[in-house]
């Protein structure tokens, strides 16, 4: 016996709430994915993302099997991941919801051919690259073509609540 595999059991093994609370105490940047096709925005708001490589510059998302905005990017072959700024829950709020136009009354800007979110703490534009299966998730890799950092601080997510990062003392 693998010493390495005892007492695994298999996939699918774990219970759906140990492995929702085990990652949900895990912080994560809240980002929207935006695109423009068809002479309109589309965004949602995705729960994972992550730089993927410096050479060549690569970053990668998880967008739901199920989501519109999943053939979207398919179609335009361009997106942005807007990491929202402190302050911002209830964007990311509006842009996770289903069934409404979340760009109704909210600021944004056609930039490098997809929308950029007003007071995003960072926006990258991406190629997609590629499209990975990922369980019930699709995983995107995006080429990065333009990229751009403010000094405002980034919206993370936690424990089902929203929160920014708080320096600790030197030591």
């Amino acid at each position: 016996m693998n010493p390495a595999s005892a007492g695994f059991e298999g996939r699918g093994s774990i219970a759906p709430s140990a492995f929702r609370d085990a990652l949900g105490s895990v912080c994560t940047p809240v980002a929207v994915v935006t695109s423009f096709l068809d002479g309109r925005p589309h965004g949602t708001t995705v729960s994972t993302f992550s730089t993927l490589s410096m050479s060549p510059p690569l970053v990668l998302t998880a967008v739901d099997a199920k989501s519109e905005l999943l053939a979207l990017l398919r179609d335009a072959g361009a997106y942005a991941i807007n990491v929202l700024a402190s302050g911002q829950q209830d964007l990311a709020r509006t842009f996770a919801r289903a069934g409404s136009d979340p760009f109704d009354g909210v600021s944004w800007t056609l930039e490098y051919g997809v929308p950029r979110l007003a007071g995003a703490a960072s926006w990258v534009m991406c190629r997609l690259e590629d499209l990975l299966p990922g369980g019930d998730h699709l995983i995107a890799i995006g080429h990065v073509v333009h990229a751009e950092a403010s000094d405002v601080e980034p919206l993370l997510y936690r424990g089902r609540s929203f929160g920014i990062l708080a320096s600790l003392p030197a030591s």
